[in-house]
Formats: structure tokens, sequence, C-alpha cells
């Protein structure tokens, strides 16, 4: 195992630098990620592939982790049902020390090896589900006990990890890994780490959403309409698809309560 992220950061003296030293630093830094994750993008498609052909025989995706990696985890899970109209229990993130956790540290919780899977199997885990375990360092114990479970049970898994060779990609059928480098403040992955597990998350599900149907063109036709903003947004989605003026389109939103709806209804001519 190559262990870069808790090797000393390429910078000295952080105490020393004024305001605009260390904004410029951390932005050199951070402009790395992008091209690390690149070099995982074969990585990703595996990923990609197998949960969509799992959720496609419904199936969904489990991500597990401790600390920046679980709350990331659980960010991405949260976000979908908004974004493409899903249920809430297509995309679940758990994380080590339960939802106290997403807010405040609890001390030894991805330590246990057993918790992990005791947390799915509250959801009656199937065959067709895809569990992805988060941990920059590739070694937390509450994500490897989670995807050696999961393998005996020949349910299929997956890890976004940060360090090379790591145990965790080493168990994960589809491993994913994003090697950043040393940290900015040394061990401290909740930064360029936690930039690149967030990049990977945006397109592990943004693409499996895209390929299972809930994207149309580049519109999401069908995001939750929970506020105004999304309201007169799904309105103009509706007029630029159709070429129907606002009062239509807007008649045609409200009737519906969903964007795809309303453009199925007005070529169907249902108004």
């Amino acid at each position: 195992m190559v262990i870069t992220t808790e090797k000393d950061s390429n910078y000295q003296d952080l105490d020393k630098m004024s305001v605009l030293e260390l904004l410029t630093n951390i932005n050199n830094e951070d402009k790395t990620v992008p091209l690390a994750v690149e070099r995982a993008i074969p990585q990703i498609e595996a990923l990609v592939k197998v949960a969509v052909e799992g959720m496609k025989k419904g199936g969904r995706i489990f991500y597990i982790g401790a600390g920046t990696s679980g709350r990331l985890g659980i960010l991405d899970a949260s976000e979908c049902p908004p974004t493409y109209g899903v249920p809430f229990d297509w995309v679940i993130g758990l994380i080590a020390g339960g939802d106290t956790a997403i807010r405040k540290a609890v001390e030894f919780a991805e330590d246990d090896l057993e918790q992990a899977w005791k947390d799915l199997d509250e959801y009656v885990i199937t065959e067709n589900d895809i569990i992805i375990g988060i941990a920059a360092s590739g070694t937390t114990p509450y994500v490897i006990g989670g995807l050696q479970e999961a393998n005996s049970r020949g349910i299929a898994t997956g890890c976004v990890v940060c360090n090379g060779g790591s145990p965790i990609a080493e168990i994960a059928k589809y491993p994913v890994e994003v090697i950043v480098g040393p940290e900015f403040v040394t061990g401290s992955t909740r930064m360029k780490s936690g930039t690149a597990q967030k990049l990977v998350l945006n397109m592990i599900s943004t693409s499996v959403m895209i390929q299972l149907g809930r994207v149309k063109g580049n519109k999401m036709v069908d995001m939750q309409l929970s506020n105004h903003k999304l309201v007169g947004r799904g309105v103009r989605m509706v007029m630029a698809e159709t070429g129907a003026e606002e009062a239509l389109a807007t008649e045609l939103l409200e009737k519906f309560g969903n964007v795809r709806q309303a453009i199925e209804a007005f070529y169907k001519k249902q108004y």
C-alpha cells in the first residue's frame, strides 16, 4: 500500500503564511485534483456500469463511510431525490456512528468491523444492490467489514479511495483509486481527498441517473418543484422544450406538478 494521504505537506511553515499565500497555495493544490480524477475514469466507468445494471433490476446504491467520507456519501444520496425525482431509497448514505456522526464525530465508530453490515442489513440488501465504500485512507475498518460481508453474499461492491493498493481497494470488486498526494495540511483528508471524493460521487450519481432516463436532453425534467426558484426553472424548461408561452407552461406545470409530464401533456394537447 502506498500511503500518500499521510505524507508531509508540500508546503512548510503554514502558520507563517499570509492569508493570500494560504489561499493561493491551497488553490494550487486543489487544481491537481481533477487531473487525479481523470486518471481514474476507466475505474469509475466500470463502477457506474455495474450500478446501472443493478438498478435497472430494482437495486439500490449504498454508500458507506466514516467521518468526511461518510458525510459526502450522505450528501450525494440526499441530493438525488430533489434533483432527479427518484424515491429517497434509491441511493442511501450510511455513516459510522449513525446520524449523530453527521454533525458530531463519534469516537471509534469507524473501528467496528461488524457495524456496517448491521446498518446495511436493516435495508434487506439484495443481489441487485451495490455497496460503495468511501474512505480516503482505504483502511477504515467500518468500510472493510461492510464490503467483505457484501462480497461473501454475492453483492456487488465498489469503493472510492485516495491511496494506492489499499485494503479497501483490494476487497472491492470495482475499486476507484484517486491518488491526490499529500494534503496542504498534512493528513487533513477533508481537503484534496474530500474534493476528489465529491467529484467522483457527482460523476457516479449523475451518470447513473442519466442512464436510468432521469434527464431529458440536458434538463432535470423529474426534479422536485420544492421552491419558487425551481418552479420558475421548471416553467422555463417547459417553454424551451415546447415553445409554449409562459402562461401555458405555468398552467401545465401547476396541473401536472412535473416538468416531464407537463411536456408530454403539451404534445398530447391535454390542456
